[in-house]
């Protein structure tokens, strides 16, 4: 009997091919767990862990966490003769020892870390030589605003005797360090507090930290806790505890991180936080953490088809419900609680790339970030007053107080005033989508009307069509101290005009003056039809996107023909490298609505591909950047997932869907949870 080979047809093959990969691809991509078997210290860029207020950035060391960022604390020091983030307490460091051996890089083996984005927990696991087997996991409690829990578990190959110690550590910036340890004994329990509290550099803040232990094995003796200062900076608490052979020894760490910028009294604050993390018990810390994180992800992003972009996509919605809250007056920093970059400030990042993700899909954190703008008005009242203007002058970088906090060598400072219209953009949509009279009648009405007057202050009225908007920096801040920007010219024209609906919908009667205004703010043209970017542009290349923001999120243009018009031109002047990532996601956004699916997917992709970091895919601000997490991008994406494929737009009628297409290879795209009503939206892809 002969055999015969098979033949089959090359398309066959390749199809084949493509499925067995992607099958492959997606076991390996899950859209929830981002992990990493392999940890170099020397490329490691860690991932946060937050709740909105308290920041925890992994390490690459077992037992370490590289810092505590907490929401709202500045202080005048460092960069600029301004205010900057400060780093809070490291309150998760510990030591961890067997059998009297400290713990060093020879002894941990197969050490791995993982990041459910599902629960925001962060998971590390080792072996420790041939004695035990560790893993631990930390949360930055989203019931609990300033707390944090870490759970240990140890489990025994060997009998062993560990050792191990919970560190507070000050960081170097603060001062005037005090230690406190302190036992509290009740018949049923003893709780015993590592406590620290210190100044910010020039004694404006006062920052706190208290941890305890939590032992969750009630039918066991709680092992004797021992105090010891190692110094100023720095204290510990530890135990000993003997392991059998194949038993595991489960204990906690609860901590609690605050300062004078959140309470009255922080140090007392934070030691009582602490005991009710400690009485609550871990099941129910754990828990309820779980159950507000689900709430979350009841507003989701679900692509079907590509198993990599599905968890980016969550990677990055899990990094902005991570860094803001509901609740409160603190608004996101273009790296959010990843650290200490951009000091921590507020700029348009927030309004204008970050805000409309929260606004569609959680209306009621949007609201924080309107009521930092809200709470900061009189002070931007104050800084139009000392340029001269009308109204309400927001701050370029914006921080605790909400006056100027911009370093003086930079220009963005005095001149980017595009900011202020980017605020009330944020605050007119954010009617739009709730539609809230109460709220736009208290907040919404003060920060628009005020922002009005600026603009009719700003413009210099020479003429018909020529109420110029004069001495800027652009959207795109290569270009400084330019006349009539595009960007800012249309901002200050859809400012204009949303106070003038505000005013309608209230039922007040509207300056006139703003109409005339609105009117005849040019947008300028190259002699091909072209939107000009500014009065003296000639085709250099561009920081980044400007003049395509007129379409999206102004709707300034809304012909296609111009459109496509703009794309042609200003996406080949965008240089390969110090661009950041939204101006490719705006991109991406405005292919998807002019229905070219392929170019779309390509400037999605180079939006964030080239910019991540390992080992879990950390999004920089720029290709080949070291400065991650940067929402501000990670914003931005997302936006070209939502009103770009998704299709979405938001109206004054609310929020609504129109005319999208998918790339190829996504089979279909449904996000859920959107609005104040919780709608579901779909785009199927039709082979």
């Amino acid at each position: 009997m002969t055999n015969h080979p098979i033949s089959i047809p090359v398309k066959t093959l390749i199809l084949i091919i493509f499925f067995l990969t992607s099958t492959q691809l997606f076991a390996q991509t899950n859209p929830w767990i981002i992990q990493a078997d392999k940890i170099n210290p020397s490329d490691y860029y860690g991932i946060t862990v937050a709740n909105g207020m308290v920041g925890i950035v992994s390490s690459p060391e077992p037992f370490k966490v590289k810092d505590v960022i907490l929401a709202g604390s500045y202080d005048l020091y460092g960069r600029g003769r301004v205010s900057n983030f400060l780093n809070g307490f490291n309150l998760l460091n510990m030591r961890f020892d067997i059998n009297g051996k400290e713990m060093d890089a020879s002894s941990v083996k197969n050490f791995s870390q993982k990041l459910d984005m599902r629960s925001a927990a962060f998971t590390s696991s080792f072996d420790y030589e041939d004695q035990a087997s560790v893993t631990y996991t930390y949360y930055s409690l989203r019931q609990l605003p300033f707390c944090v829990l870490m759970e240990v578990k140890v489990t025994a190959k060997k009998d062993i005797t560990i050792n191990t110690a919970s560190i507070m550590q000050a960081p170097d910036a603060l001062r005037d360090v005090q230690n406190y340890y302190n036992e509290i004994n009740r018949p049923h329990v003893t709780i015993s507090l590592l406590t620290s509290t210190a100044k910010s550099p020039t004694g404006k803040l006062q920052l706190c930290a208290s941890t305890c232990f939590l032992f969750t094995e009630a039918h066991l003796q709680e092992p004797r806790i021992i105090h010891k200062m190692w110094d100023n900076n720095m204290h510990l608490m530890e135990f000993n505890k003997a392991i059998k052979a194949g038993q595991t020894y489960t204990y906690c760490i609860v901590g609690t991180s605050i300062s004078s910028a959140h309470h009255d009294d922080p140090l007392n604050e934070a030691e009582r936080l602490t005991i009710f993390a400690r009485l609550q018990g871990r099941d129910w810390l754990i828990n309820f953490h779980k159950k507000a994180w689900a709430d979350l992800w009841k507003s989701d992003i679900q692509v079907e088809g590509d198993a990599q972009s599905q968890q980016d996509i969550h990677s990055m919605l899990y990094h902005l419900y991570s860094f803001a809250r509901e609740g409160n007056s603190f608004s996101p920093s273009p790296m959010g609680l990843s650290g200490l970059g951009y000091n921590g400030h507020v700029f348009w990042d927030t309004e204008i790339w970050m805000f409309p993700v929260y606004l569609v899909l959680h209306p009621e954190i949007a609201k924080s970030l309107i009521e930092y703008r809200f709470e900061r008005l009189e002070a931007a009242k104050r800084n139009a007053f000392s340029h001269g203007f009308k109204g309400a002058m927001y701050p370029w970088e914006s921080a605790g107080t909400g006056v100027e906090e911009t370093p003086v060598w930079a220009l963005t400072g005095p001149f980017e005033h595009h900011i202020t219209a980017c605020v009330a953009w944020a605050a007119w949509n954010y009617y739009c989508v709730v539609h809230d009279k109460n709220w736009l009648r208290e907040k919404g009405w003060p920060i628009l009307s005020a922002t009005a007057d600026f603009w009719a202050s700003r413009v210099e009225r020479n003429g018909p069509g020529c109420y110029d908007i004069k001495n800027v920096v652009a959207a795109d801040e290569w270009a400084e101290n330019v006349d009539n920007d595009a960007f800012t010219n249309a901002a200050a024209k859809a400012n204009l005009q949303h106070a003038i609906l505000a005013a309608k919908v209230l039922g007040y009667t509207a300056d006139p003056d703003w109409e005339l205004v609105a009117q005849n703010i040019p947008i300028l043209k190259l002699p091909d039809g072209t939107t000009k970017e500014h009065a003296a542009y000639h085709g250099e290349e561009i920081k980044q996107a400007d003049v395509n923001l007129l379409a999206y999120p102004l709707n300034e243009i809304s012909d296609f023909n111009q459109i496509r018009t703009d794309l042609a031109y200003y996406s080949k002047r965008i240089p390969d490298a110090d661009t950041p990532a939204m101006t490719q996601a705006i991109f991406a956004l405005l292919y998807a609505r002019l229905g070219d699916g392929g170019s779309a997917f390509q400037w999605f992709k180079e939006a964030y591909e080239p910019n991540l970091n390992p080992p879990f895919r950390v999004i920089a601000e720029t290709k080949g950047g070291s400065n991650p997490y940067f929402a501000t991008g990670a914003g931005g994406i997302l936006q070209s997932v939502l009103m770009g494929f998704g299709g979405l737009d938001i109206t004054p009628d609310g929020i609504i869907q129109k005319k999208s297409v998918l790339p190829e290879n996504w089979k279909k795209l449904t996000i859920t949870g959107v609005g104040i009503d919780g709608k579901t939206f779909e785009v199927d892809n039709k082979y």
